[in-house]
């Protein structure tokens, strides 16, 4: 349709005009494990140049307006029993469960919020080459429930950056969920090196009946 022709149609015919030409929206997709794994990218992983700095987080996450960092808002939506949220949100009160190691958690304050994949991982799986609003995206992700969880201290800093080649929770039982969720940041086309894919076909085969849901990163 010519410029001309659009300036002389009313505001509310555009807005419908824009909201039927707008592109489509990624559709979550559900597959089953061994599936999902095998649909990630095979690549040598490299950390040269890596810094953590070059992931910016926590920022003013998915809702600037409510004074809440990404990590606020995590705690906030993960929690058992509610908290109470006070200026500058800050958090008191509130139950917590920390799936990795099957703890329940009683104050914000003994919760790390963990990436799923970690950092210093996602740089070697690829996002090296991103740009910086990329990274801080990735870094910040609240468009899948499972790219970030609120878990102990303890284990997110025994985990560190390892994959799953390296670390798994201790808690045996959440292997099966504990590889679902890891697969399901192919949202952002990471790749695996030989080993953490041989670590993830094993678990797969372990655990015949787990899917992966994933929505592709914008």
């Amino acid at each position: 349709m010519s410029t001309a022709l659009l300036r002389g149609l009313p505001a509310a015919l555009l807005a419908v005009l824009s909201l039927t030409t707008a592109p489509p929206a990624h559709a979550a997709e559900t597959v089953p494990l061994a599936e999902a794994v095998a649909n990630l990218p095979l690549a040598t992983e490299s950390r040269d140049g890596y810094t953590r700095e070059a992931f910016k987080h926590w920022t003013g996450g998915d809702d600037p307006a409510d004074g809440c960092t990404t990590r606020s808002e995590v705690l906030i939506a993960e929690a058992v029993e509610a908290p109470t949220v006070g200026p500058r949100c800050r958090i008191t009160g509130g139950t917590w469960w920390s799936y990795y190691d099957q703890m329940t958690v009683t104050s914000a304050s003994g919760l790390d919020i963990d990436h799923m994949v970690p950092l210093a991982e996602a740089w070697d799986s690829g996002a090296s080459a991103w740009t910086a609003q990329r990274r801080e995206a990735y870094a910040n992700d609240q468009g899948q429930e499972a790219s970030l969880v609120a878990v102990t201290a303890r284990s997110n800093r025994s985990n560190a950056d390892q994959d799953p080649a390296q670390w798994m929770p201790p808690a045996t039982d959440v292997l099966c969920r504990y590889a679902a969720e890891w697969t399901a940041t192919l949202r952002w086309n990471l790749t695996t090196d030989d080993t953490e894919y041989a670590a993830l076909n094993d678990l797969a085969a372990a655990c015949p009946d787990q899917t992966v849901t994933y929505t592709p990163a914008p």
